[in-house]
């Protein structure tokens, strides 16, 4: 009887395997699982995600951020390689559900639907700004093969000369931007601006303009010709208050990126440069009041750290050069406040919140960028006039930071006057200022600091440094995991490129 039985259910089974099969997807759907996913929301979660913590390396390399330990926290303090922190960059935006495939998608989904015209272009021009992160970090990298794993399969891209990528983004950056129009349904899921096509336009255009000054050590002809694209009145026009930021607005729920390295575990291990600080002091900046202090307790979490000295003449930047141990025999060596360090820090209650902003292009850079365009005969305008809009703009800027980093704008006058434009220094003031103004934005400071040689730092002679470096880090090395699991294409690319070293620039830094 067992054998017949079995023998009978799995006829029964069988038989009736034909006529269950009609319906069997219907069956099997989950009513309640969204198949398809509006672009606007990966367009929004590509601009939140550009927001990526790399203080290890660009921020220490321009000196405005200093760390003296080794291990985890090394990188740019001592011009060494250390993986996990100079892979920030490409690890971060290459992400599986980082920018570059969010955008790729996205441009992809579009392309081809006028009701989404707008959409289309704002993500061909802020796939244009992840991209330049990319190439002025690492030189050559997947670009027009990148972020296709899911629509073509490609899971091993190729990496691209950078100098063919930079031309692609001037193109993509003026076309984007030339074809937004407002007569076309506007993206209000946009974190910047809310699809005003206006401020994307501006965006674009200021974008543009700083692609274009990256050629103003190699091209100068070709730098002039963007910046005359990118200035066009007709095309748009450029940012023009600090209402045309593009930012992202963390809150307590969603931290910046760098909360947890200013509030967190490391909050007693890192410090301002002293470079930055000397800077600030000398002229007498009102920034440095709202941006450093000094904390009693520094290992304490901000609600018990004790009494918080702000005062411009009592702040001291920590020098590069040196590790936890040889520190104590720097010139001047303030002493320290148990494991901490008597240098000044990052305020905790303005530029350090967990709330506080990313700025990824502001009014201050692209009114710094313009003046220097016109310094050097490639735009019609005020120097002078551009220069103290730039400077003004990062001191108001500093009000969004938080209220008690108000810079009132008598101080801002007074600042002016007390360092009045030179022009036979033009160049010098404006990419200091520029420097000044790119605080916390760690790419961009460093990416102009390598164009324009300004400001100029001290350099750092940490003995146990990279020997590839000969003075600065021109660039950051690829991953080690890109090296193993891409490993035909990265050699492809090193081959043409030049060494994975930290030394080896990238190609507009000639």
């Amino acid at each position: 009887m067992k054998r017949i039985f079995i023998y009978i259910t799995s006829i029964a089974v069988l038989a009736g395997a034909s006529s269950c099969d009609k319906g069997f997807e219907d069956v099997n759907k989950n009513p309640v699982l969204a198949t398809s996913v509006d672009p606007i929301y990966l367009f929004s979660n590509a601009e939140f995600g550009s927001a990526i913590a790399t203080q290890f390396y660009q921020m220490q390399i321009v000196q405005q951020i200093n760390s003296p330990y080794t291990g985890v926290m090394e990188g740019g303090n001592h011009n060494t390689v250390y993986d996990p922190n100079s892979n920030a960059n490409f690890n971060s935006l290459y992400l599986q559900n980082g920018p570059v495939n969010l955008l790729t998608t996205v441009i992809a989904q579009t392309k081809d639907n006028p009701a989404r015209a707008n959409l289309y272009n704002m993500s061909r021009v802020w796939k244009a700004y992840v991209f330049m992160v990319l190439v002025d970090t690492y030189g050559d990298v997947p670009y027009f093969e990148a972020g296709k794993a899911f629509l073509e399969g490609i899971n091993l891209p190729k990496y691209d000369d950078q100098k063919a990528i930079y031309e692609d983004i001037l193109k993509e950056l003026e076309e984007g931007t030339k074809a937004l129009d407002a007569s076309k349904p506007i993206e209000s899921g946009d974190l910047f601006f809310k699809g005003n096509i206006a401020q994307w336009k501006k965006l674009g255009n200021s974008l543009l303009l700083r692609a274009a000054m990256r050629y103003s050590k190699i091209d100068a002809a070709k730098a002039k010709q963007y910046v005359a694209k990118a200035t066009d009145a007709a095309a748009g026009g450029l940012q023009s208050s600090n209402a045309d930021n593009a930012l992202i607005a963390f809150n307590s729920t969603f931290n910046h990126p760098l909360a947890g390295y200013f509030q967190g575990t490391e909050r007693a291990n890192v410090y301002l440069g002293k470079a930055f600080v000397d800077f600030l002091k000398t002229t007498k900046d009102p920034r440095l009041k709202v941006i450093a202090v000094k904390y009693e307790t520094p290992s304490n979490p901000i609600a018990t750290a004790g009494a918080e000295d702000t005062t411009p003449a009592s702040q001291e930047g920590m020098p590069y050069g040196y590790n936890e141990s040889t520190l104590t025999g720097a010139p001047g060596f303030p002493g320290k406040i148990g494991s901490a360090f008597k240098y000044s820090q990052i305020n905790r209650r303005t530029t350090g919140k967990i709330d506080a902003p990313e700025f990824f292009i502001t009014y201050s850079q692209t009114s710094l960028l313009l003046a220097e365009a016109v310094q050097r005969g490639w735009a019609t305008g005020d120097v002078k006039a551009l220069y103290e809009a730039g400077v003004k703009a990062h001191m108001a800027q500093m009000a969004t930071y938080d209220v008690l980093a108000t810079i009132p704008t008598a101080s801002q006058d007074e600042y002016l006057t007390a360092n009045p434009f030179a022009p036979a220094k033009a160049l010098e003031q404006i990419n200091n200022q520029y420097w000044v103004s790119s605080f916390l934005n760690g790419s961009e400071a460093w990416a102009n600091f390598r164009r324009s040689g300004f400001p100029t730092l001290p350099v750092n002679t940490y003995p146990g440094k990279d020997p590839s470096v000969k003075d600065f880090i021109k660039r950051l090395v690829y991953p080690v995991r890109e090296k193993s699991v891409n490993e035909a294409n990265y050699k492809e690319a090193v081959a043409r490129m030049g060494a994975d070293e930290l030394g080896t620039p990238v190609f507009w830094d000639k």
